[in-house]
């Protein structure tokens, strides 16, 4: 079940959250925010695939 949950998330952040890998966002760069965006995606996405 909660695999389902992350596998949602993922798909809805896909959808909603902005790629700043195609934007090609340096992360030296990134701001709080951005940096905030960036963590949250990854968390999703590395709880969806175990």
């Amino acid at each position: 079940m909660k695999k389902q949950v992350f596998k949602f998330l993922a798909k809805v952040n896909k959808v909603v959250l902005p790629s700043y890998s195609k934007q090609r966002l340096d992360l030296t760069k990134a701001t709080k925010l951005q940096m905030a965006v960036i963590g949250w995606r990854w968390f999703v996405t590395k709880n969806a695939l175990d």
